[in-house]
């Protein structure tokens, strides 16, 4: 009776365990009990110069390497410099496009403001058409600007968010902030979002280092300290040193 009960709870607790989809951040995953949840949509908040591009295009890249088809939608970046910036990091996003694998869109935010009015429009179109599996958006600061007060900008959060989850695509949308300041933009976003990341760009003595912290993620025993962020050729990779001091 007892290994009939056990056999029971065992496979419950599989059931309660959401798909996990990597991160593409060496030593990240291990911060959120195996990466992002499958279909969630993920805000990185940092200040200008904190690499959250960067983190957005590793998850992305990593996806790519295992078959995935992405999209990535700016409201800031040129393709051909952005493509250019890439390669030094190895990753030759003009080669993954040729294939169909990934995709570049520039928009305004006025345009995906359109999209929101209209239920996904064009980018709906793409996502379904090819079976986008891995989106970013960088950033929804502009876009956010838009609205004049706090309601406004909230109602257009939860219609975009509205939209990716039916698309089904696991996302990551960037905001340009002080993380050590959140009283702008993040905090209107902070409730439709399924998780949120702080990275940290500060001076230590006489340069500039960063960090990364969870501060949330739905349904995940996620890590609660401050864990320093390092940059290498191949992108971002999490320290297994805790900082202590506090920011």
């Amino acid at each position: 009776m007892k290994k009939e009960i056990k056999k029971v709870e065992k496979k419950a607790r599989k059931i309660k365990e959401p798909e996990r989809v990597s991160s593409g951040v060496y030593g990240f995953d291990e911060l959120v009990e195996g990466g992002f949840e499958n279909g969630s949509v993920n805000l990185v908040v940092g200040d200008s110069g904190s690499g959250k591009t960067i983190f957005a295009l590793q998850f992305l890249i990593d996806g790519l390497k295992k078959g995935k088809t992405c999209l990535y939608i700016t409201f800031e970046e040129k393709k051909e410099e952005f493509y250019k910036n890439m390669l030094d990091f190895g990753w030759n996003l003009e080669d993954y496009e040729k294939k169909n694998k990934f995709f570049f869109l520039e928009y305004n935010p006025e345009k995906v403001k359109a999209m929101i009015e209209e239920g996904g429009g064009e980018i709906e179109n793409i996502v379904f058409k090819n079976k986008i599996s891995r989106l970013v958006i960088d950033s929804v600061t502009s876009f956010a600007l838009l609205f004049e007060d706090e309601l406004q900008k909230r109602e257009a959060s939860l219609a975009l968010f509205d939209i990716i989850r039916k698309w089904k695509c696991t996302s990551i949308l960037t905001l340009q902030e002080d993380p050590k300041n959140r009283k702008g933009e993040s905090s209107s976003l902070e409730f439709e979002t399924d998780s949120i990341i702080l990275i940290y760009f500060v001076r230590e003595k006489k340069k500039r280092e960063r960090f990364i912290e969870v501060l949330k993620m739905r349904g995940t025993r996620h890590s609660n300290e401050i864990h320093p962020l390092e940059i290498s050729n191949k992108g971002f990779y999490v320290s297994k040193k805790v900082y202590i001091n506090g920011l």
